[in-house]
């Protein structure tokens, strides 16, 4: 993330519009966010954080409206889009024969990144999942299972960072931990873009709050 500028537009957002059969969730959406900022989607549950966030990610596509990242328009066969945007906005299905450590090797390696072991190992202590790192995820508690999801995310490069409810199964020392992690990776350029019901972590970000309401 070296080299980013501060005010460099990450993500940019227009017009964005999805409807599922009859009923519209988000209509004429805009949203820009800039290298060292981040933005928490707030709003009582159905009002369309999710799908906005699965829209920014390509898992849905939106009826109308672009989503460009760094100048790119999203596209989930586009090279540099794949490198730029990290997410974790679902639960992931992870292989079930790979161990948590083959997981985040894969990965890192798949990233074409330098010293792809002391990375892995770096993640594995900061998520606290040394312990667990030879065991299958099937075998880790919902806990733990969160911070390999989060772990995913942080083994790679990225630009931009999705995250749907990221302290969902996080105890109070993790939604602490996760909070530092995330205003460490914002100081270093990284763009944030997160839905979450948790106020102590989006001040601790210091995001800035897009209140989203449900549409008439």
């Amino acid at each position: 993330m070296a080299g980013v500028a501060k005010r460099d537009v990450v993500l940019k957002v227009q017009g964005l519009k999805k409807s599922y059969g009859p009923v519209t969730i988000i209509e004429g959406f805009n949203l820009s966010v800039h290298a060292g900022e981040a933005v928490a989607l707030v709003g009582r549950n159905g009002v369309g954080k999710s799908t906005i966030l699965r829209c920014l990610v390509g898992a849905d596509r939106p009826d109308e409206g672009e989503v460009t990242i760094c100048g790119n328009r999203l596209s989930e066969t586009n090279a540099q889009i794949r490198r730029d945007l990290a997410t974790v906005i679902d639960d992931l299905d992870f292989f079930p024969d790979l161990a948590v450590v083959e997981h985040l090797d894969l990965l890192a390696r798949a990233h074409g990144l330098d010293d792809p072991d002391d990375i892995v190992d770096d993640v594995l202590e900061e998520v606290q999942l040394v312990q667990q790192a030879g065991q299958l995820p099937s075998t880790l508690s919902s806990g733990q299972r969160r911070r390999l999801a989060l772990a995913t995310a942080f083994v790679r490069p990225r630009r931009l960072l999705v995250l749907d409810e990221p302290e969902q199964r996080l105890d109070v020392e993790g939604v602490e931990w996760l909070g530092r992690r995330l205003k460490q990776d914002l100081g270093e350029g990284l763009a944030i873009v997160l839905a979450s019901h948790e106020p102590s972590l989006i001040k601790a970000i210091g995001a800035r709050e897009v209140q989203l309401v449900a549409q008439q």
